[in-house]
């Protein structure tokens, strides 16, 4: 066990190990189609709000997967990115501490939303539109492409190893 010296002036971070699968998700959340064939809004809030669906369905399976540590450390890898992304746009010290309760808290709300939706408890498609399209219904076509694609990523994850998800394999 490492001393708490070794701990305190380690030169690398734990949650490196879960950079690839967030740059994953990233990179899926930024694909064109989400906002052009799924009609997501392409603005600041549009973007978060898919980033956070599929980093949703990471969170999920690492936790079916028993990765709870990795779970935190991709939590707190996200936490990190909102943190840069609003100092970033301006927002001082003082504020981006509640900025990012709200991110965390919308977060963990849509966490809750989509498990329930992907355990065939409740709606996709309700959830989708309260939390992707901020409660605007969008077009028959939009909303199912979304759904196709997030539910489609879910099978997908179902059959993926810790390691291949670890390595930024999002199904």
């Amino acid at each position: 066990m490492p001393s708490i010296f070794q701990r305190l002036f380690a030169q690398s971070d734990p949650k490196d190990a879960m950079r690839t699968l967030y740059n994953a998700i990233v990179a899926e959340g930024r694909q064109p189609h989400w906002y052009v064939e799924g009609q997501v809004p392409d603005s600041i809030d549009g973007r978060f709000d898919m980033i956070v669906a599929i980093l949703a369905q990471a969170l999920m399976r690492l936790e079916g997967l028993g990765a709870a540590q990795e779970s935190v450390w991709l939590t707190e890898l996200f936490v990190d990115d909102m943190d840069g992304q609003l100092r970033q746009e301006g927002i001082g010290d003082v504020v981006v501490g509640k900025h990012i309760g709200r991110m965390v808290s919308a977060l963990g709300g849509r966490l809750a939303a989509y498990r329930a939706a992907l355990a065939g408890e409740e709606d996709l498609a309700g959830a989708l539109t309260r939390n992707l399209y901020r409660g605007q219904t969008p077009p028959a076509d939009a909303l199912a492409h979304v759904e196709s694609h997030l539910r489609a990523r879910w099978v997908r994850l179902g059959g993926l190893s810790r390691d291949a998800l670890m390595a930024g394999d999002l199904g």
